[in-house]
């Protein structure tokens, strides 16, 4: 596909976005953390890890984390990474036997330039309440952000043309805000609470999403460490 024809298919999918809040807080038992990790062989080929972490909502402990890994042959195009890592994560979510009841990503949702990013995507095609967190802000349309106060849930929009994109966060005092939006089927105001509710003193993003991005490090580690070993067997003498 080209650029267009991805570009295409986000503004397709943005009149399914649903925005309507449909987490009830009280039945929230188990939320998802998602996360991705990429590598390159010595020849040149592209891979990704893509790791889920689902946790109990309220004592935060590890329910169930599965992983699945696989060559990435989409390119990289600014505003259509979620086409790189649906097809992993739609693989490593079918391993999932704890289905969760809000899925956290670690990247954007609503916020982004046709308010498609992966946690959107994601949350169209399986249908669940989803959310997007990113630690960085990648500029749409030239407007930039207010930075929230130096206090501990502090916060400002991101609004363009009238409308709000996201929300920036702050979770800890003197640490850098997050880039909080919602993905499909919440509200904004549900998923801080959310998020709030999922910040631990040793880290300033949700629970969930630390987890999975600790679980890529580690999956990316041995993978690359498989893929060394195997190397040397095939070039060692027979």
């Amino acid at each position: 596909m080209t650029e267009q024809e991805y570009i295409n298919e986000q503004i397709k999918l943005s009149a399914q976005i649903q925005l309507d809040n449909t987490v009830i807080l009280p039945q929230v038992h188990s939320v998802v953390g998602v996360d991705l990790a990429y590598w390159k062989e010595e020849d040149g080929q592209e891979y990704a890890v893509c790791c889920i972490v689902v946790i109990d909502y309220y004592t935060k402990a590890v329910l169930e984390s599965v992983s699945h890994a696989d060559i990435i042959n989409v390119p990289y195009i600014p505003g259509c990474l979620a086409f790189r890592e649906i097809p992993l994560f739609l693989q490593a979510y079918q391993k999932v036997t704890v289905l969760p009841d809000v899925l956290f990503f670690d990247g954007n949702g609503y916020l982004h330039p046709r308010h498609t990013g992966l946690a959107t995507h994601a949350g169209i095609l399986i249908q669940k309440p989803t959310v997007g967190i990113a630690k960085s802000y990648h500029r749409i349309a030239g407007a930039d952000f207010v930075m929230p106060a130096n206090v501990e849930r502090a916060y400002t929009d991101i609004e363009i043309n009238g409308e709000c994109y996201g929300r920036v966060l702050r979770t800890h005092v003197n640490v850098k805000p997050v880039f909080l939006s919602v993905g499909n089927a919440v509200d904004i105001e549900t998923a801080m609470q959310m998020t709030n509710h999922m910040i631990t003193k040793e880290s300033h993003v949700p629970v969930p999403t630390r987890l999975a991005d600790l679980m890529t490090h580690e999956k990316r580690k041995v993978m690359i460490q498989k893929e060394l070993i195997e190397e040397k067997a095939e070039s060692a003498p027979r």
